[in-house]
């Protein structure tokens, strides 16, 4: 129990004892005037009943305001389930948005790189054609100082004829 019930169960229970205990004076007859005409009644029951009376209507304002704040509590649960599931669709969306960009990212890389891989083949092809070329015509070069080397050496010193 909380407190407030603890003070509510405890002020009930003096009320009860001071009733039981001056049971006589709450039943003694007295003149009350109610405005227009005077009644004998026993002012004590009255009011005994008037504050019976004033706890039910707290009680049931109680339970009321308990009813609706439960009620409302199930709706904002429904609320938030239903926020919750749309939240959940909207994160798994992302995710496959991400994963379609991710996956064409990786296309539009890989075809990057094949198209590099192709050009720096075609590249290096190039480049070994030029380089045969130049080594061809080195080559040839050469081999012309060699054969004017040799004639030179042939009209300086002429092959011995035998």
């Amino acid at each position: 129990m909380n407190l407030w019930a603890t003070a509510i169960v405890v002020l009930l229970a003096a009320l009860a004892g001071l009733v039981a205990l001056n049971w006589a004076t709450f039943n003694a007859m007295t003149t009350l005037s109610l405005g227009v005409t005077e009644v004998q009644a026993p002012l004590g029951l009255l009011l005994l009943g008037a504050i019976g009376l004033v706890s039910l209507l707290f009680m049931g304002y109680i339970l009321l305001q308990q009813a609706t704040q439960m009620v409302e509590l199930r709706r904002m649960s429904k609320d938030l389930q239903t926020q919750r599931g749309l939240a959940d669709q909207a994160e798994a969306s992302r995710f496959t948005e991400m994963r379609g960009f991710f996956e064409a990212e990786m296309r539009r890389l890989e075809t990057q790189a094949d198209a590099g891989r192709r050009e720096l083949a075609e590249r290096l092809a190039q480049l070994q054609q030029q380089w045969q070329t130049k080594l061809d015509e080195s080559t040839r070069t050469l081999s012309a100082y060699v054969g004017e080397v040799d004639d030179k050496l042939d009209r300086l010193h002429p092959p011995p004829r035998g």
